[in-house]
């Protein structure tokens, strides 16, 4: 099926409800595996639709792994949220994309993202390089 990177719609209700701390909860990243059979865009509401289409491989953990340094900032008018760049260290897997997830708030999705085609290691690191926390180009911001 596919992948379209986008903000959840759910997030972004939830996150006026007061349900996330982006710079407090734990959050996670999991990648979505080469050729997914579901659809995963901005309809997508939680980690647990991601089942079947999970990657899978040497190294790499059912859920991904915590990601780190949530930093939230102002750009102009947008408010941006940057990552540290995520290291799967010393794993064999295939993605075409990955979401990004709260695991303190029932493992609601926060965006879902696109790689543009796959993306592999084998037995060496698969690196996540955010782009640039600007209004133009932050994975999550706000205008």
């Amino acid at each position: 099926m596919a992948i379209t990177t986008a903000m959840c719609n759910s997030f972004k209700t939830e996150l006026l409800g007061g349900l996330h701390d982006l710079a407090n909860d734990s959050l996670k990243i999991a990648l979505i595996k080469a050729s997914p059979s579901g659809t995963y865009d901005k309809n997508t509401t939680n980690y647990s639709e991601v089942g079947s289409d999970e990657a899978s491989g040497t190294n790499y953990t059912t859920g991904g792994q915590v990601l780190d340094g949530a930093s939230i900032s102002l750009s102009t008018d947008t408010a941006t949220v940057d990552f540290t760049d995520e290291v799967f260290s010393n794993v064999t897997v295939s993605a075409d994309g990955c979401i990004i997830y709260n695991t303190a708030n029932s493992n609601s999705a926060i965006c879902v993202i696109d790689f543009g085609g796959t993306v592999s290691a084998t037995a060496g690191d698969l690196t996540i390089e955010f782009p640039t926390a600007d209004a133009s180009n932050a994975i999550v911001r706000i205008a």
